[in-house]
């Protein structure tokens, strides 16, 4: 079950009330009067089931709401409602599995940001994921995947697609792009400084590394692996189900590969240069393939069912 809050001009409202009476997914409606200072208008508030409220949000697009108001969907995490538990049994598909593509796409937005803090743990995942492979530490590459905030903006290239959002992509690129080069820049320059200070050498570097060695060397599983784990990933962000991005962060080498590359650079070894960047570029590819054919999947699926939702709701509008 979801909340809206909508902030409606008072123009607007007797449309949105309508749009939600019509909807039988809709239960516990309220409007305040006058609510809203600014802008000037009504506070419209509503329970909706989640696998409606992509049909709900397009109809008070439809109307305007955002232009001139605003569309809060917050989950409510516990319900006693038996209206409520009646609108959810008309509705068609499972709550787990229904996408609130708004709340999808905001957090596309929001976490696909290059900011200072998206900077900073790139560069502290990559600096980490640089020394687990000097000491040939299995458990600091995984330490370096889960801290690598990379997989968001990945998957936000394949949503980008599926929603057709040509900025979100141009923004999601934008962030890897220079989240990536700055990253290894930081990492490189440690590694430069490390060197200097005697602390690592070239022999290091260039030595057998059995646990970390998938890290330079790229096969057919290194790509099979991103398109698993982005499937699993796109689906954690899109389901009400929380969990599994954990297990996404520790199967892809995203991260470790640009450590490696920092190295290569900061010694002055391109086979180790090479084998990474081409590890890093299928993983990318793999989780940003995965990701856009898992949410167009997803896309299909709830456009079928909000398809025979309409048909239902057409059906008891007959009846009634």
């Amino acid at each position: 079950m979801q909340h809206l809050r909508i902030a409606s001009p008072r123009d607007l409202t007797p449309a949105v009330l309508d749009a939600l009476r019509a909807d039988h997914a809709v239960t516990g409606l309220t409007c305040v009067r006058g609510a809203l200072l600014e802008p000037e208008g009504d506070l419209v508030e509503a329970d909706v089931a989640r696998e409606a409220v992509n049909d709900v949000v397009d109809a008070l697009r439809s109307i305007g709401v955002p232009l001139e108001g605003a569309i809060h969907v917050q989950p409510v995490t516990t319900w006693l409602s038996a209206p409520a538990l009646d609108a959810e049994r008309r509705t068609p598909g499972s709550s787990a599995d229904s996408v609130v593509w708004a709340e999808v796409t905001q957090r596309a937005y929001e976490e696909s940001e290059l900011n200072w803090t998206f900077l900073t743990f790139m560069s502290l995942a990559t600096l980490i994921a640089s020394i687990a492979i000097v000491l040939d530490s299995q458990i600091l590459v995984i330490g370096a995947m889960v801290l690598g905030p990379e997989f968001v903006p990945i998957a936000a290239l394949g949503l980008a697609l599926v929603r057709r959002r040509p900025a979100l992509l141009r923004y999601a690129a934008r962030t890897l792009l220079g989240g990536f080069a700055v990253a290894i820049a930081v990492a490189a320059l440690a590694a430069l400084a490390a060197r200097a200070l005697g602390w690592v050498s070239v022999a290091q570097v260039i030595a057998p590394r059995p646990a970390t060695a998938f890290i330079y060397t790229p096969d057919k599983w290194s790509f099979i692996v991103a398109v698993i784990a982005a499937a699993a990933g796109a689906l954690s962000l899109t389901s009400a189900k929380v969990g599994g991005l954990s297990g996404v962060f520790i199967s892809v080498t995203t991260i470790p590969a640009a450590g490696n590359v920092a190295l290569g650079l900061a010694f002055g070894v391109p086979s180790e240069i090479r084998g990474s960047l081409l590890q890093l570029l299928l993983n990318i590819s793999g989780m940003a393939v995965a990701g856009w054919l898992t949410l167009a999947f997803q896309q299909a699926v709830w456009s079928r069912m909000s398809a025979r939702r309409a048909r239902l709701a057409a059906r008891i509008h007959r009846h009634d």
